[in-house]
């Protein structure tokens, strides 16, 4: 199913291979947009940027497995399929290696490259999903006093109120109150929920 708000964005130093895959995506419903060098693609790339990447394994400048590992450098989010006139067994593995999303051979069979890109659009929407879980996370810890941090940090290790108490020198009805406040303050009324959270916010 093609996503409106997604690109492929194509990195291929050949011209007859970029409008090949430009046209044949485009008819699909897919949005693409063309590079023909990785060097073009990282001077244009922004963090915003959502879909996936086709690259060219064997291009003139910057090969396509460079501008992988300079991709995961800059933590972009975006998926890579590899796409290669000269497979072999170790290119693959090192694509993959470098979390590659898939590694096709020229010349493509249709529905394995499509699937390959949707396959890299559910990856790449889970990875979005679980920053913005994070992002939340974070946001969350940071309307907690130190206090209340105190007292969550012992929280979600699994010591009890009265434990907690004489570790920080307070009573253990005011780890109760400052309990209460912070799980409220998160939203959350479980143990479990508040080591999700914790857990989010230090990732």
């Amino acid at each position: 199913m093609v996503t409106s708000n997604l690109t492929v964005f194509i990195v291929d130093d050949d011209p007859a291979v970029r409008d090949a895959l430009g046209l044949l995506l485009g008819v699909r419903g897919y949005r693409t947009a063309l590079f023909s060098c990785g060097e073009d693609f990282l001077q244009g790339w922004r963090r915003e940027w959502a879909g996936c990447l086709l690259i060219d394994i064997r291009m003139s400048g910057m090969d396509g497995l460079t501008l992988q590992s300079r991709l995961l450098e800059l933590e972009c989010l975006l998926p890579v399929i590899i796409i290669t006139g000269h497979g072999d067994v170790a290119l693959a593995r090192q694509a993959f290696k470098a979390q590659a999303s898939d590694f096709l051979e020229k010349p493509f069979d249709h529905d394995k490259l499509l699937a390959a890109i949707e396959e890299a659009f559910s990856r790449e929407a889970h990875a979005r999903s679980q920053l913005l879980r994070q992002v939340e996370g974070q946001a969350l810890l940071r309307a907690l006093t130190p206090r209340e941090r105190e007292v969550m940090q012992l929280v979600v290790t699994g010591q009890h109120n009265r434990d907690i108490a004489p570790t920080l020198g307070i009573s253990v009805r005011t780890v109760e109150v400052h309990k209460a406040r912070l799980m409220d303050k998160l939203g959350v009324d479980n143990v479990a929920d508040l080591v999700r959270i914790s857990m989010l916010g230090s990732a």
